[in-house]
């Protein structure tokens, strides 16, 4: 029987030999960090194996086993070190053969999840990628998109802008010249260079407000308010237009229904919607605007008498500068009315839709209610 003492400087250096191998170990780790995986479980494969021989070898010599018993022991870990070593090679090619593999994923276009199998790790690295790529895509889509919108939001502002400077220019200069003396007619082009003068100003206000949302600039001032109000203050902005233009305007909303909005720019997006639907209903035509409480949120509907949008155009009614066959934004400007209406009532944390509806178009507008 082998005395608890000695077992115990037995266990104590067999454990400082094992130690000092792993050390070692450790040491190679940090100075291959860099290296390649198949290196690193190699060195981990061999610090195991020599750490555990190095034990078994000093219990050997302090418990003073005989020759033959010794090199048994050492015969059998020898042969399962080499067997960890080669398993820890094999492990790490596959590694590495799987890591290339999805390098070259990665590198290809368009990135696709390797069809080869990986281990559990790389696999879900590699879904990670896809879903990665996904997003980017869609980013670039959109990018695209915004582009195109940009340079046709260029050459219709540039279209609007060249129109009424060219007629100012002109009744300036015959003003300026004397070409037109009569007092009627001088009165005229004043008014004309009035008219095209705030047109000119409100396409400019236009440009700068959606310069704004598309910058993330818009800054709301939110209180809360009753949607009934918001309405009937659209209504009353439009009522001249509309009288001007022989369309009755109807108005039914859900009194006391309350929103946290900014008045100000909530009550731009309604009247764009408003003005839009007056723009292209028919004389005698009526448009409806309606407000209720549906499905936990204020919806704002808007009811016109338009002949309704081609259902290929209704995806792009809210884009900049988007006009189609007939243009729908208030007073013909350069296409920003719906999409400065959208920007507005997303900043609101809202929704904005159209959809055809009878004899013209239905917009609706979802907005968070008011706690």
């Amino acid at each position: 029987m082998i005395p608890l003492q000695d077992l115990l400087w037995v266990a104590w250096y067999s454990a400082l030999a094992a130690a000092i191998v792993a050390g070692v170990g450790l040491a190679l780790l940090h100075a291959l960090r860099g290296s390649s995986v198949a290196i690193q479980l190699t060195v981990v494969g061999v610090s195991t194996v020599l750490a555990t021989l190095s034990g078994i070898v000093v219990i050997s010599l302090m418990m003073m086993i005989n020759d033959h018993d010794l090199k048994v022991v050492l015969t059998v870990v020898t042969a399962a070190g080499v067997v960890a070593v080669a398993v820890s090679v094999l492990l790490g090619r596959r590694l590495v053969a799987a890591n290339r593999v999805l390098v070259n994923a990665v590198r290809s276009e368009p990135y696709e999840i390797p069809a080869a199998r990986l281990p559990a790790e790389l696999a879900e690295l590699s879904r990670e990628l896809d879903a990665a790529y996904e997003r980017l895509a869609a980013a670039h889509r959109r990018e695209q998109a915004l582009e195109a919108s940009r340079r046709e939001l260029v050459a219709w502002v540039s279209h609007d802008l060249r129109t009424p400077l060219a007629g100012l220019r002109a009744m300036a200069e015959a003003l300026e010249d004397e070409v037109v003396a009569d007092p009627g007619t001088v009165a005229r082009y004043h008014r004309r260079i009035r008219v095209e003068s705030d047109r000119l100003t409100e396409m400019v206000d236009d440009l700068f407000e959606l310069s704004r949302i598309h910058a993330g600039a818009l800054r709301l001032s939110r209180s809360r308010i009753g949607l009934d109000d918001l309405v009937a203050e659209a209504l009353a902005s439009a009522e001249a237009l509309a009288r001007a233009k022989g369309v009755r305007l109807q108005g039914a909303v859900q009194p006391g229904l309350p929103v946290e909005a900014d008045a100000g720019e909530l009550g731009r997006a309604l009247r764009n919607l408003v003005v839009n639907a007056i723009r292209h209903t028919p004389s005698d035509g009526t448009i409806e605007i309606t407000g209720e409480e549906r499905d936990g949120a204020a919806c704002v509907t808007v009811a016109d008498a338009c002949g309704g949008i081609p259902e290929e155009d209704l995806p792009r009614v809210f884009d900049v500068a988007f006009r189609g066959e007939t243009a729908r934004t208030p007073g013909g400007g350069a296409g920003l009315g719906l999409a400065i209406a959208r920007g507005i009532v997303e900043a609101h944390a809202g929704e904005i839709g159209v959809v055809n509806a009878g004899d013209g178009c239905r917009f609706v507008v979802r907005l968070p209610l008011g706690g």
